[in-house]
C-alpha cells in the first residue's frame, strides 16, 4: 500500500467517524477533510475544486431550484388533491407515495422523480401534522429502487450497458434490468413502506417542522371569483369539501360590497362575489389555487402579475406606530402607492365583519400582504410595521401549472433518451421557469441548499483521488483473490456487497465504471457467463442506502428531512441486506451462469 493510499484511507476513515459523532456540522468535517488532502499532497491543487463543478453537484443544487419552480407553479398541489390524501395513516402514504416514485423513476432519471415528488410529500407531511423526515427517506430510497428497472432510470445501469458493448461487443437493453431489478424494488418497497420507516429517528425538524409562527392565528381572508370561473353559479355549500380537505374554514360571502353569512351557504356563486375564509396563509394559498379564486383585488392583483418578477407573501404585525394603524388598507393607498394587495387579517381569533381593505387596523393585529418580491421589504418599511419570522410562504401561479409541467417532461424525457446532457436539460428548465416569471430570479439561490453542495463538492476529490491513486483497484484485486475457489453465489454475493460499500463512500458512477470491469474479469477467471455480474454491479451500484453521498437523491432530502448523517442506516442497512437477498437468486434465475 502507497503512502497516497494509506493517507485517503485514513482521512476518509476521519471523515465518517466525525459524521457519525455528529458533533461537527458534514459540510464543515467534509470541506476540512478536502483541505487535508490538498495540504498533504494526495488532492493536488489546480484539482482541489473540480467537485464545486461536478456534475453531481451541479443536478443537486439545479433539482432543489427545480422543485422550487414546480412548487411555485402549482404542479404539487395538483398531484396533492389528485393523489394524496393527509388523512391517510403514515404507512398507506409511504406505500402509495413510493409507488408513485417507483414508477416514475423506471421512466424517468430517478433524481428527476424525486424532484417531482419531493414537495408533494413535504406539503402532505405540513397538512398532517408530522414531521417531513417521517417520509422523506422513504421516498428517496423508493425512486432509488425504481429507477434500478429499465436502462435509463439511473446512471449505472446506462454505464453498464456501455461498457457490456465495449467488453462483449452488445449492450443490455431497455428493460433487460427489469426482471432482476423489479424483484429488488418490489422486495425493497414493501419492506420500506411496512417497516423501514419506523426505524427512522423521530425528531422534529425539516421543512415542516419548528414553524416559528405555529401559534399565529390564521387569517380572515377573501377570495374573489373571477369572471369565466366554473364555480359561476354553483352554491357556495358545495365548497365545503374542497375547504374541508385544504383545511379552511368558509364563513360566508361578500356581494355588493355587503357581507353575507349563514344565508350565504345556500346562494348561487357570481362573478365578482369574494368568499370569506380563515385559513393558514399555506392552505389558504392550495384552497385558491384549487378552485382558480383571485385575491380579495382582481384588478391589483392582475396589475401585479404583469409588472413584478414574481409575488412574496409577507406576514407583519402593527406596533402602535405603524403608518397603517386606525387606517385600513383602502385609506392609505397600500395598493396604488405600494403595489401591495392585503391577502388577510389575523386578529387573535376575534370576527372581522367589514371588508378586508375596508377594515381598520388595530394595534397589535398580523396582516398577510401580497407584494412584488423585489419591493417586499420597501412596502414593510413604509408601512412602519415590524416583519415576522420568514416561514417560507409562496404565491401559487396556478395559471403556468401545465406550462411548468411541460418544460419539465421535455428536458426529462431530452435527457433519459440522451439527447441532452442532465445538468443542461435541469439549467434550461430552470432559465424556462425564469424567463416566464414561475419563478423569481431573486429568489433562486435561496432555494439551493449551500451546505449539501459544499459535501458533495469536497467529497467528490476525495472519491476521484483514491481511484487515481489505486486505491479501488486494490480493493478490487483483494476482492479476486479473497472469492478464489469460491461457488458462484458466493462470489456474486461477496461482489454485490463490496459494490455496496464502495458505493456508499464513492457515487454511484465512479463506482460502476471501477466495479463493472472487475465482475467482467471475475466472470472470466471462473470460465462463466459476465452477465449475472454487470447485473450484479448494476444492482448493488444503485443501492447506495448507508449515506447521504452515496445517492444524489439521498443527498437532496437531507437538509429538507431535517436528517444527520448517521439517520441513513437505520433504515438503509436493513434494506441493503434485503437487496442482496433477493437479488443474488433473481439474478441466478433470470441470468443462469
Amino acid at each position: 500500500m502507497t503512502s497516497d493510499q494509506i493517507i485517503l484511507f485514513s482521512l476518509f476513515a476521519a471523515v465518517f467517524a466525525l459524521l457519525l459523532w455528529g458533533r461537527l456540522r458534514y459540510d464543515l468535517v467534509a470541506f476540512g477533510a478536502l483541505m487535508a488532502g490538498v495540504v498533504l499532497g494526495v488532492i493536488p491543487t489546480k484539482h482541489a475544486f473540480d467537485g464545486f463543478g461536478h456534475p453531481a453537484t451541479l443536478v443537486v443544487a439545479l433539482v432543489l431550484v427545480v422543485s422550487a419552480g414546480l412548487v411555485r407553479s402549482g404542479v404539487v398541489y395538483l398531484i396533492t388533491r389528485t393523489l394524496v390524501d393527509a388523512s391517510r395513516s403514515l404507512a398507506a402514504h409511504i406505500a402509495i407515495m413510493g409507488a408513485i416514485g417507483g414508477v416514475l423513476s423506471g421512466f424517468m432519471n430517478n433524481v428527476a422523480a424525486l424532484a417531482l415528488l419531493m414537495p408533494v410529500d413535504i406539503q402532505t407531511a405540513r397538512k398532517a401534522g408530522r414531521p417531513p423526515g417521517l417520509s422523506l427517506m422513504p421516498l428517496s430510497f423508493a425512486t432509488i429502487l425504481g429507477g434500478m428497472v429499465t436502462l435509463i432510470g439511473t446512471p449505472p445501469n446506462i454505464i453498464i450497458a456501455t461498457i457490456r458493448q465495449d467488453s462483449l461487443g452488445t449492450p443490455f437493453s431497455m428493460f433487460d434490468f427489469a426482471p432482476v431489478g423489479g424483484v429488488a424494488a418490489l422486495a425493497g418497497l414493501l419492506f420500506v413502506a411496512l417497516v423501514g420507516w419506523r426505524l427512522i429517528p423521530h425528531r422534529d425538524g425539516g421543512a415542516a417542522g419548528g414553524d416559528p409562527l405555529a401559534d399565529v392565528a390564521e387569517y380572515i381572508a377573501e377570495l374573489t371569483v373571477p369572471d369565466g370561473s366554473k364555480l359561476i353559479g354553483r352554491r357556495l355549500r358545495e365548497l365545503d369539501e374542497t375547504a374541508e380537505t385544504n383545511d379552511v374554514a368558509i364563513l360566508g360571502l361578500v356581494r355588493g360590497g355587503r357581507r353575507r353569512y349563514g344565508t350565504a351557504r345556500n346562494v348561487a356563486l357570481q362573478a365578482g362575489d369574494a368568499i370569506v375564509v380563515e385559513a393558514r396563509p399555506d392552505a389558504l394559498d392550495e384552497f385558491r389555487a384549487a378552485l382558480a379564486l383571485d385575491f380579495a383585488e382582481t384588478r391589483r392583483q392582475q396589475a401585479l402579475t404583469a409588472e413584478g418578477e414574481g409575488l412574496q407573501a409577507i406576514e407583519v404585525v402593527v406596533p402602535e406606530d405603524a403608518r397603517i394603524r386606525g387606517k385600513t388598507a383602502q385609506a392609505v393607498g397600500l395598493g396604488w402607492r405600494q403595489r401591495t394587495v392585503l391577502m388577510g387579517i389575523s386578529r387573535g381569533g376575534r370576527r372581522i365583519s367589514r371588508q378586508i381593505r375596508k377594515t381598520r387596523i388595530h394595534t397589535g393585529d398580523i396582516l398577510l400582504l401580497l407584494s412584488p418580491t423585489e419591493q417586499a421589504s420597501e412596502v414593510v418599511e413604509w408601512l412602519g410595521v415590524l416583519p415576522l419570522a420568514d416561514r417560507g410562504l409562496q404565491v401559487t401561479d396556478e395559471k403556468k401549472v401545465w406550462l411548468a409541467i411541460g418544460m419539465f417532461a421535455a428536458a426529462v424525457a431530452a435527457a433519459s433518451f440522451g439527447l441532452v446532457y442532465l445538468p443542461v436539460a435541469l439549467g434550461m428548465v430552470t432559465v424556462g421557469f425564469v424567463l416566464t416569471k414561475i419563478l423569481p430570479i431573486a429568489e433562486i439561490y435561496d432555494h439551493v441548499s449551500w451546505p449539501v453542495v459544499v459535501l458533495l463538492g469536497s467529497m467528490i476529490p476525495l472519491g476521484s483521488a483514491l481511484e487515481s491513486s489505486g486505491g479501488t483497484r486494490l480493493i478490487a484485486d483483494s476482492l479476486i483473490e479473497l472469492t478464489r475457489g469460491l461457488p458462484a453465489w458466493a462470489v456474486l454475493t461477496v461482489l454485490m456487497v463490496v459494490t455496496m460499500t464502495l458505493s456508499d463512500v464513492l457515487n454511484n458512477t465512479a463506482t460502476t465504471i471501477v466495479a463493472a470491469p472487475i465482475g467482467i474479469q471475475m466472470a472470466q477467471s471462473l470460465g462463466v457467463n459476465p452477465d449475472p455480474f454487470l447485473m450484479t454491479v448494476a444492482v448493488a451500484a444503485s443501492c447506495a442506502f448507508l449515506t447521504p453521498i452515496g445517492h444524489k437523491n439521498n443527498t437532496l432530502i437531507l437538509g429538507p428531512g431535517g436528517y444527520r448523517f448517521g439517520d441513513y442506516w437505520r433504515m438503509g442497512l436493513p434494506l441493503e441486506i434485503l437487496v442482496v437477498a433477493v437479488s443474488i437468486p433473481a439474478i441466478l434465475l433470470f441470468w443462469p451462469l
